[in-house]
């Protein structure tokens, strides 16, 4: 059959299993949205306030759903406003494919209205990117575009379409996705058997790619078999419940003094699809010394990247852990998991002592919420708060940036949850400092019924930052005590959401449940001290010997 460019594009949408993106319009992708106007039975756009937003909540989208997100944007400014959704996917592995419109092939390079070399721009941060030249071959751009995203370690994928291309005609013929193909990784399953066997103090470190791999069930299998705790990054919060006991928690320079010391004083370390951070392994020439280290990974580049590992693994964790379990014997590690359990005395147990307090805040959260709540946070001392102390259950029910850190990325990440599961909640765990990054895109939540709950950690200032100046700067507080007057409630008010200002435990309780009951986008102003700090903390550069606990 004959179709235009911008038909073409939402037939491999649709082949795709795409059913909503988010973008913004403008002059070089009228034409594409002119044909999602007649596709608005089979593909929801939400139009957000910002290409930004929309970029973060089609991130969110496939954190949440597993899936691919997609966002559209026109060319220019509409493009170069995508770049820090598109680096916050690519530095999570979250598969993303951004289509961007551009200006007709006989004006490129012209310096035209709205042109810009996004291609070129977004190179250092997508998995690859494509520039259609003619629409014959539009359609199996794209098709390797949503392949390239979602295989092996996932990653954004940019598309950059000329105006023109998407008003031609061309024959289309529908295909079917091809599956990529697993390859079995190259090892020797029974020698790593054989290390976990020998080895008397194990541990599992796992990170993000154990949630892209589907694996934590199979991990968790593994562990319980040969008796190994396992410590996890931020961005595997959740792969493992919260209350499961072989579960140490967080690990890093927020993890707790268990977590972290049970890595230093192992013989065994196997590390899963995780990358050795620098918010992990401080000081990667003493990381894990005393311990053999096992690093599975799907992407060859990280292998030894940052920390040696002595046995090096590539390929995926699912079908590695297939390999190595059957092979494993069942274990009796009762001392080594008694001595972890006498080092939990010395961890960080925040006081609950009638204050609104974050921790407060949290626990009334894990009372009153459901267990299948999806959590989005920005970035700052309360997305460590929601990481240590949310009562994650599921690894795609909690979403946060971690290796770019972009504040403002929560609401837009929170609304892509939301839209992928309108039977669901979503609560955006936010802070005064990231809220005002991105609090324009309250109007995406009410123009759309997306019942969001924004509970914004206001200690009016910048709350991480201020903490790094008052224990390594001596007190100087230097642009990080803003001072805002902003009145969230009327602010909410303004944009038809529902506002609350608390400043009690109480208060907030009360406020959750009004927000729960109006099925409205609603935000909570938790008035929170100043003083509050993210703990434990282990400097950078150091080690769990220098961690900080009050």
């Amino acid at each position: 059959m004959k179709l235009n460019g911008s038909q073409i594009v939402l037939e491999v949408l649709l082949e795709n299993g795409v059913d909503t993106v988010f973008g913004y319009p403008g002059g070089t992708v009228l034409n594409i949205y002119d044909a999602l106007y007649h596709y608005s039975d089979k593909i929801e756009h939400i139009l957000t306030a910002h290409e930004q937003g929309a970029a973060h909540a089609a991130d969110g989208y496939a954190r949440a759903t597993g899936k691919t997100g997609v966002v559209i944007a026109t060319s220019g400014p509409g493009s170069t406003n995508l770049v820090t959704g598109i680096a916050t996917a690519y530095m999570d592995s979250v598969p993303m494919v951004a289509i961007t419109g551009n200006v007709n092939r006989s004006l490129v390079g012209r310096d035209s209205f709205q042109e810009v070399y996004i291609s070129g721009i977004t190179m250092p941060i997508t998995k690859h990117n494509f520039v259609v030249r003619d629409v014959e071959s539009l359609a199996d751009t794209l098709r390797e575009a949503f392949k390239i995203a979602g295989s092996g370690r996932p990653g954004p994928v940019l598309v950059d379409i000329p105006k023109d291309i998407t008003a031609e005609e061309c024959e289309f013929t529908p295909k079917t996705p091809e599956k990529t193909e697993i390859r079995e990784p190259h090892f020797d399953p029974a020698e790593i058997a054989a290390l976990i066997g020998e080895a008397k103090r194990p541990v599992v470190y796992f990170g993000g790619g154990v949630k892209i791999a589907n694996a934590g069930d199979k991990l968790l299998d593994l562990m319980k078999k040969a008796q190994i705790p396992a410590v996890h990054t931020m961005m595997a919060a959740g792969v493992l419940r919260w209350d499961e006991p072989l579960n140490l928690g967080l690990i890093g320079m927020h993890g707790s003094v268990t977590a972290n010391r049970a890595v230093n004083e192992a013989d065994l370390v196997i590390a899963a699809g995780t990358r050795f951070s620098d918010r992990v392994a401080l000081n990667p020439a003493k990381f894990a010394k005393k311990a053999k280290i096992v690093h599975i990974d799907v992407d060859r580049s990280e292998l030894s990247k940052n920390v040696h590992a002595d046995y090096r693994i590539r390929g995926d964790i699912s079908v590695v852990l297939d390999m190595i379990a059957p092979l494993v014997a069942s274990a009796d590690r009762s001392a080594w998991l008694g001595e972890i359990g006498s080092w939990k005395l010395a961890d960080y147990h925040p006081a609950f002592d009638g204050r609104l307090t974050p921790h407060a805040v949290i626990d009334i959260l894990n009372k009153k919420m459901p267990e299948d709540t999806i959590y989005a946070t920005d970035v700052g001392q309360h997305q460590l708060w929601a990481t240590q102390y949310l009562h994650h259950t599921d690894a795609r029910n909690f979403l946060t940036s971690g290796g770019l850190g972009t504040m403002g990325y929560g609401y837009g990440a929170a609304l892509g949850a939301q839209a992928a599961y309108r039977d669901r909640r979503v609560v955006q765990i936010t802070s005064d400092g990231s809220f005002h990054m991105n609090l324009n895109e309250a109007c995406t939540a009410v123009s759309f019924d997306l019942p969001v709950i924004s509970v914004i950690m206001n200690n009016a200032v910048l709350g991480m930052v201020r903490q790094w100046q008052t224990v390594f700067y001596g007190k100087r507080y230097s642009s990080s005590q803003p001072e805002r007057q902003t009145d969230y409630v009327k602010v909410a008010e303004g944009f038809g959401a529902k506002g609350y200002l608390v400043t009690t435990p109480e208060e907030f309780a009360a406020a959750l449940d009004d927000a729960l009951a109006s099925n409205k986008p609603c935000w909570i102003d938790c008035r929170i001290d100043r003083e509050e700090r993210v703990l434990p903390m282990i400097p950078a550069g150091q080690t769990v010997e220098n961690i900080i606990v009050e």
